[in-house]
């Protein structure tokens, strides 16, 4: 699967996914419930570096002493909007707001669709932001996406 990355803007980003052939309704479901996910973890905030205390524990985490109060004292870094998932021919996208998340978010879903790829639902390309020459953004669609 090959990532590229275009214009970036979290609070207007497309994502775009280019499968090897047009996704049957189970393979588009696959798909969906991958960025349902994302979407609903994200919302909940859990893409936030700034209380990433297992993973900067290291490798040995037995017997840690986890703060529980520290994700009180930092800013929330929900995920704010999310459309629903469109197909057309070999292609499908979804637009999101990503809110004051962290980037960390993005690596998570790259690691996700990269695994789904190999065992599900081939997928060529992930595009993340900017247009897509293939299938143009209807600048009232976006318009109604950013509203919400």
């Amino acid at each position: 699967m090959e990532v590229q990355f275009r214009e970036f803007n979290p609070f207007d980003l497309w994502i775009w996914l280019e499968f090897e052939t047009t996704p049957s309704p189970m393979e588009q479901q696959y798909v969906e419930e991958v960025f349902n996910s994302w979407f609903y973890l994200g919302k909940l905030g859990a893409f936030n570096a700034e209380n990433l205390q297992v993973q900067d524990m290291g490798v040995d985490i037995s017997y840690m002493d986890y703060n529980v109060e520290m994700s009180d004292h930092i800013m929330m870094a929900p995920m704010h909007n999310m459309a629903e998932f469109q197909y057309e021919g070999t292609w499908g996208r979804c637009w999101f707001d990503l809110g004051t998340s962290d980037l960390i978010s993005l690596d998570i879903l790259i690691n996700s669709l990269h695994q789904l790829s190999k065992e599900y639902v081939n997928i060529n390309k992930l595009i993340i932001g900017g247009e897509n020459e293939d299938w143009k953004v209807d600048a009232r669609q976006d318009a109604m996406f950013a509203d919400n």
